[in-house]
């Protein structure tokens, strides 16, 4: 018991108790930080594979209309159309028209790349270009030949052929166009499969996040693929998964399919690239927690020393003046307070004796008294240099919106931490910059979710108002109005002169869903009880806790103070009118 006493001093009770503040604040931003900034990265990761695909899926497309448009081009040749035309009129086209066609075809050709092969065909199946005698029928399969013919003349993509190794296999009617689009032939097009190369040719498209892409016909034949090992991706895409394991480590698989070709653009990124950075995020904060409460334990060491020393020299003086010492103390501290005891203490060693014991517990009493307030004092102050600690080191390091945040959050305790003897009245344009605060605070939580605006004419701003009435309104439009509806909500705070002369009316609204009228009716009447359901869902002060205080600073009438309008869907706006002048009022 005797060591424990010896523990619970003063300067350790101080030492303690600002270390236990300052760590909890520590943990709480250091925790609300990598909440944050993880959250952040994780949707950034996101964003940059889905954006990954969708430029693979368009370079895809690009390669595809390019194929397209050669062909078009090959089945529309002035040349091919005119020997084509004499081939369907039954005049078989000589082989030296045989080889005007191959020229035209091949000054086609010569603006494109990744094409192994271009053959032209009759509409009996013989070949016309180059100069070989194979049947259509024996290069590709007949259903080929017959889908290519319910195309009516758009190209027809094959994929991958056992026949044709590396190489994609495309079909294209030719119609006569002076014929009224008459059937008169096939155009078949051997594409290597290096055209459908969709990274950049040295990697740098993948490099940085190790993400691994391929390319799959509509039998899930590898078209272009970089997997490092082989994946099921008829398994994968019937099941639908989300998470492929290569070599041990787990990817997350996206699938992009080309609605042309029917094929299918599959991207596998590491899991792990994701959560990259966090590491390093975590390291940061731990060392800077442990690094604050290092120089905060230094500075509190200190602090409480030089705050008890003082006292316990007077305390070692007034033990030996109980002890029959009458000595006056010698004036050593800065302090004005421990001044003022040193020099109550000196008066009492020149009164009479027997006024020693009554006047050492007086001074006794007055001493914890001082260092109370003055504890009471060092509390918010250290709370404010803490935050403006945090703002500077913010602004430093270039995050302008965190360091808003920090000085919303400043500005916010300052003006809710008052001292007893502080004044209850403010300005409505105080009122107003507090509830801005607040705002800036939520828009920071919701991200694009909040939208706010304040509107206030400037000789309304002047009027007296209880404190903290505004705030509240907002924090109940946002929590049961915003969260409640699906995308972005909308607050507005409004102050405007009232319809009746001497008053003016502040009003807030939010688009949430709103209230039917047997809501309202219910709300109204759990007012009148004094109690509010709205004020369970959070921690604030809730619709009852302002319609009371309204009453107690201003003159009870019948009816409610607060006048709530609502419809389904709608939203709900809560307004209420004081008077221009301080004093006591009629509220609507």
């Amino acid at each position: 018991m005797g060591d424990l006493r010896k523990i619970n001093t003063l300067r350790n009770q101080i030492f303690i108790g600002f270390m236990l503040v300052m760590i909890i604040v520590l943990a709480a931003v250091g925790f609300f930080t990598y909440g944050q900034v993880s959250v952040m990265l994780r949707q950034n990761a996101e964003k940059h594979i889905q954006q990954t695909a969708v430029q693979a899926t368009g370079k895809l497309d690009v390669l595809l209309r390019q194929m397209d448009t050669f062909t078009i081009q090959v089945a529309s040749n002035a040349t091919v159309q005119r020997l084509m035309t004499q081939e369907a009129e039954g005049k078989p086209i000589s082989f030296a028209e045989r080889q005007s066609i191959q020229r035209e075809v091949r000054k086609q050709e010569a603006y494109m790349t990744g094409i192994r092969s271009v053959e032209l065909y009759a509409n009996d199946f013989r070949m016309l270009m180059p100069f070989t005698e194979v049947s259509l029928d024996n290069r590709v399969p007949v259903s080929w030949i017959y889908l290519a013919d319910e195309q009516e003349g758009r190209l027809v993509w094959f994929g991958m052929d056992s026949r044709y190794p590396n190489s994609i296999v495309a079909i294209r009617q030719v119609r006569l166009i002076d014929r009224s689009y008459e059937k008169a032939g096939y155009v078949l097009v051997l594409i290597d499969k290096n055209y459908f190369e969709l990274t950049d040719t040295d990697g740098n498209a993948v490099s940085n996040t190790r993400e691994m892409m391929g390319l799959f016909d509509a039998s899930n034949q590898a078209i272009n693929s970089d997997f490092s090992k082989e994946v099921d991706v008829e398994r994968m895409l019937k099941q639908g998964e989300q998470t492929v394991t290569l070599d041990g480590e787990k990817y997350k698989a996206i699938e992009k399919r080309s609605d042309t070709t029917g094929w299918s653009i599959i991207i596998l990124t590491p899991l792990a690239y994701a959560a990259e950075g966090l590491s390093v995020l975590r390291t940061v904060i731990l060392v800077s927690v442990l690094v604050g409460s290092l120089l905060f334990l230094i500075f509190t060491f200190i602090l409480s020393t030089m705050i008890t020393r003082p006292i316990l020299n007077l305390i070692k003086a007034m033990r030996n003046a109980k002890l029959g010492t009458l000595k006056p103390i010698q004036i050593t501290s800065s302090t004005m307070e421990i001044n003022e005891l040193n020099n109550t203490y000196n008066q009492m060693v020149d009164s009479l004796n027997e006024l020693i014991e009554v006047v050492y517990h007086k001074e006794l009493i007055q001493s914890r008294t001082e260092l109370k307030a003055l504890q009471a004092q060092i509390n918010p102050h250290f709370l404010f240099n803490t935050l403006e600690a945090m703002n500077w080191a913010l602004e430093d390091k270039g995050e302008e919106e965190l360091s808003q945040v920090v000085i919303a959050m400043s500005g916010l305790f300052r003006y809710v931490i008052s001292r007893a003897d502080e004044d209850e009245w403010v300005t409505v344009g105080d009122e107003l910059e507090h509830a801005e605060r607040y705002l800036k605070i939520m828009d920071m939580r919701m991200l694009s979710r909040l939208s706010w605006s304040i509107e206030a004419q400037e000789g309304s701003k002047s009027v007296p108002i209880p404190k903290l009435l505004v705030q509240p309104l907002v924090e109940n439009a946002i929590s049961h109005g915003v969260e409640q509806r699906v995308g972005t909500g909308v607050v507005t705070v409004s102050v405007a002169p009232s319809s009746r002369p001497g008053f003016t009316r502040i009003a807030v609204s939010d688009n949430g869903p709103g209230m039917t009228e047997e809501k309202l009716l219910a709300l109204y009447a759990s007012l009148d009880r004094g109690h509010d359901p709205s004020s369970s869902k959070g921690t604030g002060v809730g619709l009852s806790n302002v319609a009371k205080r309204l009453k107690l600073y201003y003159e009870k009438i019948d009816g409610p103070s607060l006048d709530i309008r609502s419809e389904p869907g709608k939203g709900t706006t809560v307004a209420f009118e004081i008077p221009n002048e301080h004093g006591e009022g009629i509220l609507r």
